[in-house]
């Protein structure tokens, strides 16, 4: 049982941090005040990204990605927590695993192109009336004689204004779930309103119609009714990498300053640091980032050796989620007026990390998850060598 980073792994995350610090950091600002980027500057940054080998760090390296493995991958996605979603995909972009499915000619057609930044892709998935219930969808593809004939909506659609085509989850049967690669521009297919959030500036998330839209047969990803499975496989990965991994690297970034303003600010004529109280306050938030860091690492130590690491991640999820709210709530008591003040960057962390309770499956949804596993698996599940 090793626990130490190799030379590798520590030479990845200083590139990492450094790209970030130099290239990200000094966006972020105008990003939260102009709400966009402009195409120049996002095209620069992945171009700068993908030099330095930073881009599709999660697909295998014949189809031009990083092939990282998971524990690798979650610690460029912890790095990654350290600054803005929206700065995240266009410099190291998101590209979803589903993907991997492609086979002959959708290999070139969506996955190469996909992994090598030609091409943007957001996974569809959430409707007004199916949020924490995936398969509750009413969107449907019917089988032509040429092919699918796709009807429904989609909303929250992360991404969707810079993709050029999605993976959208539909029913094929009354039961069954397919997905698809929808190109924009398709017959039928029009893009809604761009759904304005408290956090996440700059990241459209929108909605997406579909009247009648014709699709051939190659854009059938996978088998026919293997849709939602390829879903959860998705957002399974997604929650512990860029749910869980982002969670804690946020996390350490903001108690990094809150260390900083606790050794300079002065109160009483001593530093505020030295009060009992902040002191508690610094202590439980160290505690926590490093548990929810060890429960990443474990989760996709268990992904990497082919084990079943579905409850594991939904207890990362969870813990992640529900520590950075934490952490960001004291920052802003630490930090007091300023910390609720727009001068400085603490109360967009505290607005940015009020999602990460409730995207990609909500704390209860998981909580119910892990009741369910515990009850059929028992002491498994918390105790060694059971």
């Amino acid at each position: 049982m090793d626990f130490s980073l190799n030379d590798e792994q520590k030479m990845m995350i200083d590139t990492v941090r450094r790209f970030i610090a130099e290239e990200l950091k000094p966006l972020e600002a105008g990003l939260e005040e102009n709400g966009h980027l402009h195409r120049t500057v996002a095209q620069s940054i992945h171009e700068k990204s993908k030099a330095l080998g930073l881009f599709a760090l999660n697909i295998p390296v014949q189809f031009g990605g990083g092939g990282l493995s998971v524990l690798d991958r979650v610690l460029c996605e912890e790095q990654f927590g350290h600054t803005s979603d929206y700065l995240i995909r266009r410099a190291f972009g998101n590209v979803y695993e589903p993907l991997l499915e492609c086979k002959g000619e959708q290999v070139e057609r969506w996955l190469k192109p996909t992994a090598h930044g030609k091409r943007t892709c957001s996974i569809a998935i959430t409707e007004s009336g199916a949020g924490s219930d995936a398969q509750g969808i009413n969107t449907h593809a019917n089988r032509t004689e040429s092919g699918w004939v796709l009807n429904g909506s989609k909303h929250f659609i992360s991404d969707g204004e810079w993709s050029d085509f999605f993976l959208v989850s539909a029913k094929t049967a009354d039961k069954d779930i397919s997905m698809f690669m929808v190109d924009k521009g398709l017959p039928g297919f029009a893009i809604g309103k761009d759904q304005k959030m408290m956090g996440l500036r700059g990241t459209p998330h929108l909605e997406l119609f579909f009247d009648n839209v014709p699709l051939e047969p190659l854009t059938l990803l996978g088998a026919e009714g293997q849709g939602f499975k390829l879903a959860m496989g998705a957002l399974n990965v997604v929650r512990l990498a860029q749910v869980g991994a982002r969670a804690v690297g946020k996390a350490s970034h903001v108690l990094e300053l809150m260390v900083d303003y606790a050794n300079e600010r002065k109160q009483f004529g001593q530093r505020i640091g030295d009060f009992q109280m902040i002191q508690q306050v610094l202590a439980d938030s160290v505690i926590e980032i490093n548990a929810a860091r060890w429960m990443v690492y474990h989760a996709a130590w268990m992904l990497d050796q082919g084990l079943d690491a579905r409850t594991q991640i939904a207890m990362v999820k969870v813990h992640a989620a529900e520590m950075l709210g934490r952490v960001v709530d004291r920052a802003v008591q630490v930090f007091g007026g300023m910390g609720f003040c727009k001068e400085l960057p603490i109360e967009r962390y505290y607005r940015d990390a009020r999602i990460y309770r409730i995207f990609d499956g909500t704390s209860e949804i998981h909580r119910t998850v892990i009741a369910k596993s515990v009850m059929k698996k028992g002491a498994a599940l918390f105790d060694v060598n059971r």
